[in-house]
């Protein structure tokens, strides 16, 4: 990996010294655009011309829609996403996790009429593209700040398995089903077994696999550029399309044209509600993606930023016949280990894809498909992430096992199930580390400033008729009981009768309404008992929170004290205790 030194500086850091430029982020790119990254560029976009245009055209028709729509919605949505994407890395077009929801709107509302579909499925994008803008306008990239390093490593891992499973077939040139990672690798073992793979297209594909990992030490040629030509090169001088091997063949002619799609006597909810669960899938994917990319490239990406990137790029497909789109785990990775290092490399890669329709259909006509799959597996195996696992492993094995969740989640049921359970099960962390927060008793230790945890300090002494208890978390609705359980266990234990109990509540940063109504009925019943309930090192932010809940007028307003040990001095003031700190 580069070092971040030599990455275009992060447009987000740019943002506070333009005004409408932040919105642009490709056009800040450009203004430190350096001349030593446009070979390399050109180089990863033209590698990435060889997978966006059979990709492309897969996807669409598993979109229900012709496949030229498929190269439609590869390079209008890469050019808009140039411009207003903020990830240098991330590349967008048709994806596998969005073919079903497209088709299963396309289907029952064009009629069979190519046409009808294609108008569909642009509606699609536009309705999408508003969705994911309005997104990021509201500042919702917030999900991705719910993923912790675990959590990512996991989806990542994830990510690179289903995709590595996904290639492995046409490697062997086989053609399974898509049922999920697990459930392929027992198709394709199952076709091997019964003759069914092309070993021509196995060599070619092997040995593509096998050079561009050779290549990969010398850092300064473009190996998977190589390797794709000496394979079309070899199929076409060698003939082995007839022996079985399959080809890209030729493409369909003609570039897209701005056209404003509109359907009358259309379910417009269909369309609406399709067009929202597409923005909610490819939301997440992207978020998740984006963020993974940048720390992998040591670099910063708003997440609200990316929102309106991918509602562009769904808005411009939608408005030049393409269909909606996502960012791409297959694609990203080959642009990456081709050496891509800006967002130029989407630009090369669409004007690339443009000029092969307008002047040289025929030209990859013999790339094979097992070569393309080589490629796609090289790029994803630099994804897998071992060597800082096993570190967690060693430093904190919860965490490691909640990166294997995260991990089978993707690998057992696909990549946006896998998101959706990696989002849970951060967003369940969390709640328990607040619902079970560490609490302690305080004493003072001699040699030592301060008050201390009595478990790690068993000498410590205590002032007599003094509690001082920590909550080391906020307080709120699922751990204000325990808080109370605490607060009175820790009255019952203390070796004097406690006159006060003072929390010390510098870790406090929050109260919600239910623990301000446990807080008022916790100082009644302590007030019964004769004990006085007050607070030190509480922040103004949670003390304005006493004032608007009432809590203010339940315990009066000389409850606080700005330390510990002021609050200990005014204890032993008030009840005239001979203690010596």
């Amino acid at each position: 990996m580069p070092p971040e030194s030599s990455l275009p500086d992060s447009p987000p850091r740019r943002a506070s010294a333009t005004s409408w430029l932040r919105w642009l982020p490709g056009l800040l790119m450009l203004k430190q655009y350096r001349i030593d990254w446009l070979p390399k560029d050109l180089a990863a976009g033209l590698v990435l011309t060889s997978m966006l245009v059979p990709v492309g055209i897969a996807y669409a028709e598993a979109s229900g829609v012709p496949g030229i729509y498929g190269l439609y919605a590869t390079i209008v949505p890469l050019l808009a996403y140039a411009l207003f994407g903020p990830s240098r890395i991330l590349v967008l077009g048709p994806d596998s996790a969005l073919a079903a929801l497209i088709l299963a709107v396309v289907l029952p509302l064009s009629g069979g009429d190519p046409m009808r579909a294609i108008t569909v499925a642009s509606m699609m994008a536009m309705v999408s593209g508003l969705v994911c803008i309005l997104a990021g306008l509201l500042r919702l990239g917030f999900i991705t700040e719910l993923l912790s390093k675990p959590i990512r490593y996991g989806y990542m891992n994830g990510i690179a398995f289903a995709v590595l499973t996904s290639q492995l077939p046409k490697l062997f040139g086989i053609s399974i089903e898509d049922a999920g990672p697990l459930r392929d690798i027992w198709q394709l073992a199952q076709a091997i077994l019964a003759g069914e793979a092309n070993w021509y297209g196995f060599a070619v594909g092997g040995g593509s696999l096998t050079l561009i990992l050779l290549l990969k030490r010398f850092k300064q040629l473009p190996s998977i550029l190589i390797v794709v030509i000496l394979a079309t090169l070899a199929v076409s001088f060698f003939d082995l399309g007839s022996q079985g091997v399959k080809v890209l063949g030729d493409l369909p002619q003609g570039l897209p044209t701005f056209t404003l799609p509109w359907l009358s006597g259309v379910d417009i909810a269909t369309v609406v509600l399709g067009g929202c669960a597409v923005a909610v899938v490819s939301f997440a994917d992207t978020s998740v993606l984006s963020r993974t990319y940048a720390a992998r490239t040591q670099t910063q990406v708003d997440p609200n930023q990316e929102m309106i990137g991918l509602g562009a790029a769904n808005l411009a497909a939608g408005l030049f016949q393409g269909f909606p789109i996502s960012s791409s785990s297959s694609r990203t990775p080959v642009a990456e280990a081709a050496g891509s290092k800006t967002q130029m490399t989407g630009v090369v890669g669409a004007l690339a894809v443009a000029a092969l329709l307008l002047v040289a259909p025929t030209l990859m006509r013999y790339l094979p498909s097992s070569a393309l799959a080589a490629v796609v597996i090289a790029a994803v195996i630099g994804l897998f992430e071992f060597t800082d696992l096993k570190r967690i492993y060693r430093i904190q094995r919860w965490e490691f096992w909640l990166s294997m969740a995260c991990f089978a989640g993707v690998a057992v049921f696909g990549a946006i199930p896998g998101i959706c359970l990696a989002v849970a099960i951060a967003v369940i962390e969390y709640l328990w580390d607040g619902w079970r927060p560490h609490f302690a008793i305080l004493g003072r230790v001699n040699g030592l400033r301060g008050y201390h945890d009595l478990k790690r300090y068993p000498a410590a002494r205590r002032v007599p008729g003094l509690v001082l208890f920590r909550w080391d978390a906020p307080l709120f609705f699922a751990n204000a009981e325990l808080f109370r359980e605490c607060i009175l266990q820790a009255i019952e234990e203390s070796p004097t009768p406690v006159r006060r109990l003072v929390v010390t509540a510098e870790p406090v940063t929050s109260i919600d309404v239910t623990s301000a109504d446990m807080l008022g009925e916790l100082c009644e019943t302590l007030r019964a008992r004769g004990i006085e309930l007050h607070f030190a090192e509480m922040k103004d932010p949670v003390k304005d929170k006493f004032s608007r809940f009432g809590l203010l007028e339940v315990f009066g307003d000389n409850i606080f004290q700005p330390t510990v040990g002021a609050a200990v001095d005014d204890y032993l003031d008030d009840h005239a205790v001979d203690w010596t700190p």
